[in-house]
């Protein structure tokens, strides 16, 4: 207990120390389940980390957490012991590879709505706390959309959603678009398309998928990347290492490292609307209508 409270106050006082960040809030979306969403979530996070950014993963992925699993870690806390004890935010702030910091879900996790209004009071709050503590808070969401996890959608600042090349992934993932477009226009998708047997197969895909989405909504949505398909990613997995870790040189690990170049060369001005605080505004207020 002693030294999870040193951790906390260290980190505090880190934070404090530290000049403020306008942190930038991610959601990792998919339209289903078994596309890499998860996976796509960690390494990213890694990528970024390795371009000198400072990095939240917060796994939301309610009743399905699985970020340390992933990891091949055991987190010491998680968000429903943050709640359930009023545990400071610090106090589940956990450590990763490579200076990575992530907050794991917990199994018993499950809905955002049926928590109480009190909890949900000091959940939020306690999320707010890391207003300016990192570059980027990436927030790894369920499968599919749940009503919780297309509110944590519509309340970011930008949503990555990752697909595979199957038909029905794509499908998936043009319902996701087409629910969360109707709902806030505005909000900006970077459309990531996964496994796939080679560049121009990925581009092919991801360029009609864009003229659907304008076709059928009237929207552009930015094509952010294609992944090859890499057999060092399932190595990976199976021995619980972020791919981009176990086999920095892959194809797969080179091609998250310029995504995240591209994406940090790409950020956009903040606003009173975007970040951490914007993203709790916005949730609570869907939350509590």
């Amino acid at each position: 207990m002693q030294q999870d409270q040193a951790y906390s106050l260290r980190q505090l006082s880190k934070s404090l120390a530290e000049p403020v960040r306008s942190s930038r809030v991610v959601t990792v979306a998919s339209g289903k389940g078994g596309v890499g969403k998860s996976n796509f979530a960690l390494n990213f996070a890694l990528s970024l980390i390795g371009l000198g950014q400072k990095v939240v993963l917060v796994d939301l992925d309610l009743g399905m957490a699985n970020i340390d699993i992933l990891m091949g870690m055991t987190p010491q806390s998680n968000l429903l012991e943050m709640i359930q004890q009023q545990k400071s935010v610090w106090d589940v702030l956990e450590k990763g590879p490579n200076g990575l910091e992530f907050i794991a879900g917990g199994s018993g996790f499950t809905k955002l709505l049926q928590l109480q209004e009190e909890e949900r009071s000091y959940f939020f709050s306690e999320l707010e706390k890391l207003h300016g503590y990192a570059d980027t808070i990436i927030i790894d969401t369920g499968a599919g959309l749940t009503l919780e996890s297309q509110q944590c959608h519509l309340s970011a600042d930008e949503v990555i959603l990752i697909t595979t090349a199957e038909p029905t992934a794509i499908a998936d993932a043009y319902a996701v678009v087409k629910i969360l477009h109707s709902q806030r226009p505005s909000l900006s998708f970077q459309l990531v398309i996964n496994r796939v047997t080679n560049p121009k197969e990925g581009m092919e895909v991801a360029s009609k998928f864009k003229t659907a989405v304008h076709s059928f909504l009237n929207r552009e949505i930015k094509i952010f990347g294609a992944i090859p398909e890499d057999s060092h990613v399932l190595q990976a997995v199976l021995k619980q290492v972020p791919f981009c870790l176990a086999a920095p040189k892959s194809a797969a690990s080179l091609t998250l490292k310029r995504l995240a170049e591209r994406f940090v060369t790409g950020s956009a001005e903040p606003n009173e609307n975007s970040g951490i605080k914007g993203f709790v505004r916005k949730l609570t207020k869907m939350l509590n209508f």
